[in-house]
């Protein structure tokens, strides 16, 4: 997907305001989507290894309880950033990927990590 404007037409327009066709800022619905202690942590874990069982995303974030979890993935789906795969078999299995929606993060991640590396002794 074609990003809507460059960088330099970014730092430009910046100053000045930058709304959506809407007429809205489109900084706050990515803040709103992201924002919690764990959907960011969700994410960049099914950024290293994908896809990922609800275990096994519960022993790389310790100490995410269940119910943290459940509603953190349950969200992260509902915007089309994740994908919930629910095999029928004996015992059920349900694993989670990132969409392509969830890849497209994947430089606001470098960017960053860029940053921390920069500023985060």
């Amino acid at each position: 997907m074609k990003p809507s404007m460059t960088y330099e037409e970014f730092q430009e327009k910046v100053g000045t305001g930058i709304l959506t066709q809407n007429g809205n800022c489109p900084v706050t619905p990515v803040v709103q989507m992201l924002q919690g202690k764990w959907k960011l942590q969700i994410i960049y874990e099914l950024c290293i290894q994908s896809p990922l069982r609800f275990g096994q995303l519960k022993k790389l974030l310790t100490p995410i309880t269940n119910t943290m979890l459940t509603t953190a993935l349950k969200e992260l789906e509902a915007d089309g950033l994740i994908r919930r795969e629910q095999f029928n078999e004996i015992p059920p299995r349900v694993e989670y990927s990132l969409t392509e929606k969830g890849k497209d993060l994947l430089p606001v991640f470098y960017a960053i990590a860029q940053w921390g590396l920069t500023y985060i002794p």
